[in-house]
């Protein structure tokens, strides 16, 4: 027998790993899809990150614990192939399309066109929501624990080890996250009817 053989997993153990993965993970799928798109701005990211995610999830489905909690596991996997893909593009240099310099160059003056912001005209009409505006303008650090508690449920210790930070780094950033979004959103829950 040769090694792969050995280390390649049995029809029984693909069919228990195929059935794990499709009644324990992939019904999560808009929720992290939802988490993505909050942390990229952009669908197609957000697209990538949860393929990744799964991706991912498969060719280590043998050290998930069925039972366990499946959803803290995939976000965990998201937020750090997020975390990477942020490295990445850190490292890189900024890259200029000539089309959109050609086109602005181009011009005549006095129609307006300025700079380019896809994510903002990809997401203006999509968002809308001054809630959503709010806590995407967070720091991602924010952002995400605030996503995680209050949109997804998870509890503290399932954020801190989802985020790896302590427990009281939670509480803190969850404390100030919510702090900024009522400084925020104030003249719009006035707006709406709500008082403090």
């Amino acid at each position: 027998m040769s090694e792969n053989e050995q280390n390649s997993p049995s029809k029984d153990e693909n069919a228990r790993n195929e059935a794990i993965f499709n009644s324990e993970l992939i019904p999560h799928i808009d929720a992290l899809f939802n988490f993505a798109i909050h942390l990229t701005y952009d669908e197609e990211r957000a697209n990538d990150l949860v393929q990744e995610t799964y991706m991912k999830a498969w060719r280590f489905i043998g050290s998930f614990e069925s039972g366990t909690n499946g959803k803290a596991w995939l976000f965990k996997i998201l937020k750090n192939a997020f975390i990477n893909e942020y490295r990445k593009q850190a490292k890189r240099p900024t890259k200029v399309d000539f089309e959109d310099v050609v086109k602005y160059h181009d011009a005549e003056e006095g129609t307006g066109v300025g700079y380019l912001d896809l994510n903002q005209d990809i997401f203006q009409g999509m968002l809308g929501d001054e809630v959503s505006r709010a806590l995407d303008s967070l720091p991602v650090d924010f952002r995400t624990v605030v996503l995680l508690c209050d949109i997804e449920g998870f509890t503290y210790e399932e954020i801190a080890k989802i985020v790896d930070i302590p427990i009281g780094t939670v509480r803190s950033r969850l404390h100030r996250a919510r702090g900024m979004l009522k400084g925020m959103l104030e003249a719009y829950a006035s707006k709406m009817g709500y008082k403090n």
